[in-house]
């Protein structure tokens, strides 16, 4: 075996000899051997830090969904009032204020309450200043998917994260395939049937049905236009919603390809200065 074919087994093996690792090692490191064309290792770029943005900013979202929920149910155990689901701190604050505990457990609890919303409002600042960051972020990648109808920072951020180097998708088709937005075929025969597909990157996947549902939205959008027009030719809404997710998919597509080529062309321009600035080798 070849040195270079023995070291790939080694890092992909685990160790264990009651799994299948070696087997699947060695049938790595040979199909990796005689590829044909292999990427290329390159440095990390602006989609991996949007990418580890996405990733903490939906952290600190869930945990604070937690919190508030959690909240929720310390107020609803301190107050006869009906407390409305879309609770923020504001309204937290002001029942809070108006509260009166007399028993050591209504104390105990307002106390409680108190910590819960503390906690809210320290990741409110973190969330505030993260979208900060992912401005930062997003001015620095030079993208333009912000300049697209139904997309901002937040969409931008996951669509770039996500979608990582889009070069190494060689058409629009294996971009949707990652993305899970190609519909799954369960044909029979003569009957030809589709339904969504659970494949896929999940996230890159809601981020691109964000997209669509934000065109919805808009009364006058194109994206609206499209969707009233699948209707009318006898879809159901929810087929709809799919065709124009498979439109949003390949603007989006279309868009990161422009923004990696104008960043390649950057590059390129960059590496000719310093190229002319530094002179002949010697």
């Amino acid at each position: 075996m070849p040195a270079t074919l023995a070291s790939r087994v080694r890092v992909l093996w685990s160790g264990k000899s009651n799994k299948n690792d070696p087997n699947d090692a060695l049938s790595v490191a040979i199909a990796a051997l005689r590829a044909a064309a292999l990427r290329t290792v390159e440095p990390a770029d602006h989609g991996k830090v949007l990418r580890l943005l996405a990733k903490r900013n939906y952290d600190i979202g869930r945990l604070r969904d937690k919190l508030v929920s959690r909240l929720h149910a310390a107020l609803a155990n301190l107050s006869p009032v009906r407390i409305v689901r879309g609770l923020n701190v504001s309204d937290a604050e002001r029942l809070l204020g108006h509260l009166e505990p007399i028993t050591p457990v209504e104390h105990a609890r307002g106390e409680l309450a108190l910590e819960l919303l503390d906690d809210v409002r320290r990741l409110d600042v973190q969330l505030k200043e993260f979208r900060r960051r992912i401005k930062r972020a997003l001015r620095a990648s030079g993208t333009l998917l912000t300049e697209l109808f139904g997309i901002g920072p937040i969409l931008a951020r996951e669509l770039i994260g996500y979608s990582g180097d889009v070069r190494r998708f060689a058409s629009r088709d294996q971009f949707a395939s990652y993305s899970g937005v190609a519909p799954a075929g369960l044909s029979s025969g003569a009957r030809v049937v589709h339904r969504l597909s659970r494949r896929g990157n999940r996230q890159l996947n809601h981020a691109i049905h964000m997209v669509a549902i934000c065109q919805i939205r808009q009364t006058h959008s194109e994206g609206r236009a499209y969707f009233d027009r699948k209707v009318a030719e006898g879809k159901t809404k929810r087929e709809a919603v799919g065709a124009l997710k498979r439109q949003a998919r390949n603007v989006v597509y279309r868009q990161l390809v422009l923004d990696a080529h104008r960043q390649g062309v950057r590059e390129g321009k960059r590496k000719r200065l310093m190229a002319c600035v530094a002179g002949p080798a010697p």
